[in-house]
């Protein structure tokens, strides 16, 4: 059985190379049925495959997919053949290392979609087949290409808005996911995943392979590689340290019903039920004093020796300037009318 599977819509350059892809129904283990028809109708020789497909070879496709009953697929094969843009199929038939743009955008797509949590792809080298492009009003652009659709534009009378520079776009240009609210889109890249219940405030920010389990309050930064458990509240102007600036081979998590206060960091896996006061940043090397229930000094251990423990407080001791770290007696609820994103 084939791994994933996607009819995209895509943009290219003026030298015919991929820029970006859009898949509205990336398919996970897709049946063979579907796989069998695109050997016969697109000529799919096995492997890792991103197939550009003409109007033609998607009408053929479509009835093709319609008689071994794959109706979705054989209607949006139907649609893309009217498309005025570039149609891309892309079939993955292991989760190998991607080896073109179109393949990195069906796996960014596939997380979004919730199909494939963080760190359940294989997302190595991705970076180097994802081109650094103008997102704009008019949709991928290529750099090179750019001052000469500036200046079209200008001269039809319009104006082209450049809204990002960046390897990654936006997660709402492609996918919404169902029951959530993002206050400013921008702050949510592609190939993130926004757990249904997730409100993201204005400051909130989820990099790609990362994201949240659901009923989330994000006014932080959930840097590439964190997820975040259900019933947790990220502060505004909080962080997580991520795999790809400085984590090193930790990954980082935050367990269910955390806390992390404002403008607090951590830099090690929080366990279910832990809070970090409020401009507090814990790195994987901060001494930390361990108290017991009476306050007292039990020993003096470092912040990694705590990763993934449960119902742990950690604070500044206001007077002494160490770091503190108790049990946490208190859970954390977050108020379910504010997370019914529906």
């Amino acid at each position: 059985m084939s791994f994933a599977f996607g009819i995209g819509i895509g943009s290219q350059n003026n030298q015919g190379e991929w820029l970006e892809v859009f898949y509205q129904q990336p398919v996970m283990t897709p049946d063979n049925g579907l796989i069998d028809v695109a050997r016969s109708s697109l000529d799919y020789q096995g492997g890792n495959q991103a197939i550009l497909a003409n109007a033609e070879q998607l009408s053929q496709f479509a009835n093709a997919l319609r008689q071994v009953g794959e109706t979705d697929q054989a209607a949006l094969a139907e649609k893309a053949a009217g498309s005025s843009r570039p149609v891309c199929v892309t079939i993955l038939d292991s989760d190998d290392t991607a080896s073109s743009t179109p393949e990195v955008y069906l796996k960014l797509h596939l997380i979004s979609h919730r199909l494939a949590k963080p760190h359940g792809l294989k997302l190595d080298g991705i970076f180097g087949l994802l081109p650094n492009l103008a997102w704009t009003n008019e949709g991928a652009i290529d750099l090179n290409e750019l001052s000469d659709r500036q200046l079209k534009a200008r001269l039809e009378g319009r104006t082209l808005e450049v809204k990002s520079v960046d390897k990654f776009p936006q997660m709402t240009d492609y996918v919404v996911p169902k029951g959530v609210r993002i206050a400013d889109t921008a702050r949510v890249r592609l190939g993130a995943y926004v757990g249904e219940g997730t409100t993201v405030m204005h400051e909130g920010f989820i990099n790609f392979n990362a994201g949240t389990e659901g009923t989330s309050m994000i006014e932080g930064r959930i840097s590439a590689g964190v997820m975040v458990g259900k019933g947790s509240d990220l502060g505004g102007g909080c962080s997580t340290m991520g795999t790809l600036s400085g984590g090193g081979n930790i990954i980082i998590s935050v367990g269910e019903n955390c806390l992390i206060g404002a403008n607090a960091g951590i830099g090690i896996p929080l366990g279910d039920r832990c809070k970090v006061e409020a401009g507090l940043y814990i790195t994987a090397g901060t001494k930390v004093a361990l108290l017991d229930d009476n306050n007292e000094l039990v020993e003096i251990i470092k912040a990694r020796d705590l990763a993934n423990q449960t119902d742990l407080l950690f604070r500044r001791n206001s007077q002494t300037g160490a770091v503190e770290c108790k049990s946490n007696k208190s859970a954390i609820e977050l108020n379910e009318e504010l997370h019914a994103n529906n």
